[in-house]
């Protein structure tokens, strides 16, 4: 129940104490929690960018819709697809298993052969869908880590995210921005955390069969 509680404790942070800074410690979990997210296949579409610089993060509000969690946040996080998931970043990951595991190439070759089957037939578009989707996965397992650890956090889809691309140099790393998740401590008068969650009943949520 301790997680319940902090999930409690969570909400999406409005205003954040510009003056407070996370520690090497918490940005440490956050990186290995965003490390660990599971990905389809294994093949990790996505990247983490992290930003923990106020004259970037002040710039990037304009991008940002105005929201101003982006600059007073103590850190920027910016989850990021890979551009194109291609046949030789499925045989990359192949020679990695076998360095990890020590499997022989015996062992992992039709597996390499069905997922290179399935690659080539997608398009990039629908590459790019199937990295979002585990983009979302990962600011998911992130928000859960930043509530048990106590960091503040506001998840965000409104941001221009060509501006962003642009701004960043993404396209130079074959990176597309889809998610921010700006993180720090609330500010005391952020009127959001005293204001109780607005939820359905569970039952009308959670379905038994």
């Amino acid at each position: 129940m301790d997680i319940i509680k902090s999930l409690e404790w969570r909400y999406a942070c409005k205003k954040f104490d510009n003056t407070k800074l996370l520690s090497e410690n918490q940005i440490d979990i956050l990186k290995n929690a965003f490390h660990l997210t599971a990905t389809s296949f294994g093949l990790q579409p996505i990247k983490l960018l992290i930003i923990q610089n106020k004259e970037i993060q002040q710039n990037l509000v304009k991008y940002s819709y105005g929201q101003e969690q982006v600059a007073n946040a103590s850190h920027l996080f910016v989850l990021c697809i890979d551009d194109n998931i291609t046949l030789k970043d499925i045989d990359s990951y192949f020679e990695l298993e076998k360095e990890v595991r020590g499997v022989s190439e015996e062992i992992i070759k039709p597996y390499r052969k069905q997922l290179k089957d399935i690659y080539k037939n997608k398009s990039i578009k629908d590459k790019q869908i199937s990295a979002i989707n585990q983009a979302y996965l990962a600011l998911g397992n992130l928000m859960t880590v930043c509530a048990i650890e106590k960091i503040d956090a506001c998840p965000m889809e409104g941001f221009d995210m060509q501006k962003y691309d642009e701004f960043l140099g993404l396209g130079k790393q074959n990176l597309k921005a889809v998610l921010l998740l700006p993180i720090g401590i609330r500010a005391t008068d952020d009127f959001m955390s005293t204001l109780k969650k607005v939820r359905k009943p569970i039952n009308k949520t959670v379905i038994n069969f």
